[in-house]
């Protein structure tokens, strides 16, 4: 399936096979990577999921680089992921829960896609573990909301994506999507009805240092929801969403929670 550009610039892209690594070495071939991306392009055809890519020029051809998506949706990294593969044929290694990797079906495929486990309560190790991949030429991708967004805004973002990027000295990538809430979304009814549409968009990078975290984390969290509001206002649901429309934000005239119902809805959690 080739995704639509949507209403972004048309991409020049450039395809790579395996791309070298930092210090130009060749890395093994991905035996589990490429054909799991195959076989979710399938699904995406069987179930007419129409995906549209923005700003493929940004992702970097070579080199380390920091992917910070929104949280919308269960499948959110699926479709993040997709644009380095469709700009460059890169992969990105996203940082996941370690419960994921214990999961006996999703397990052995989040290993083999050499994605990084994250246990919150000791992340040294899936810190070293990101920084390593992003010293070695990769891109890891992460949400730095931490957790899904229920209002369908940005939340407040961590600066942890912004104190790895400068600690690997590598660019971070800002990136939107939208329309994954309506499949697999938190709280609500899963929709896998045919001719849904997920947009994504890849903003500039923003390059960061350690003594700019703080200021480019602030730059960061206007970047991907000045993203995400562009998504949401060009996406087809948008137009006429009906009653009850529990996929859009209240702003556009969704039932979502706002932002400060969402925040006293997760408060007793601790999210």
């Amino acid at each position: 399936m080739v995704p639509d550009a949507g209403a972004g610039r048309a991409a020049t892209v450039r395809v790579m096979s395996t791309p070298p690594s930092a210090d130009g070495a060749r890395r093994l071939p991905e035996r589990v990577y490429p054909p799991v991306i195959r076989l979710a392009e399938t699904a995406f055809r069987v179930l007419g999921i129409t995906t549209r890519l923005e700003g493929l020029e940004h992702v970097p051809a070579t080199g380390g680089a920091v992917l910070a998506s929104n949280h919308v949706g269960y499948t959110d990294f699926i479709f993040a992921g997709l644009a380095p593969w469709k700009a460059q044929r890169r992969l990105t290694r996203f940082m996941a829960k370690d419960s994921v990797f214990r999961h006996p079906v999703a397990g052995p495929l989040m290993r083999g896609m050499h994605h990084i486990p994250v246990d919150r309560a000791a992340g040294s190790g899936s810190l070293r573990a990101a920084l390593r991949a992003l010293g070695s030429g990769e891109i890891v991708g992460l949400f730095p909301e931490a957790t899904i967004s229920r209002s369908f805004t940005v939340k407040p973002i961590k600066s942890g994506a912004l104190r790895m990027a400068a600690s690997a000295r590598v660019p971070v990538l800002p990136t939107a999507v939208w329309g994954t809430q309506r499949l697999v979304g938190k709280g609500n009814p899963r929709d896998l009805s045919r001719g849904q549409t997920v947009s994504v968009s890849v903003g500039e990078p923003i390059e960061v240092t350690p003594r700019t975290v703080e200021e480019c984390a602030v730059e960061l969290r206007r970047r991907m929801q000045e993203q995400l509001d562009a998504l949401q206002a060009a996406h087809p649901d948008t137009a006429d969403p009906g009653p009850h429309a529990w996929w859009l934000p209240a702003h556009l005239g969704g039932s979502a929670p706002t932002p400060e119902e969402a925040a006293e809805i997760e408060r007793p959690r601790g999210l």
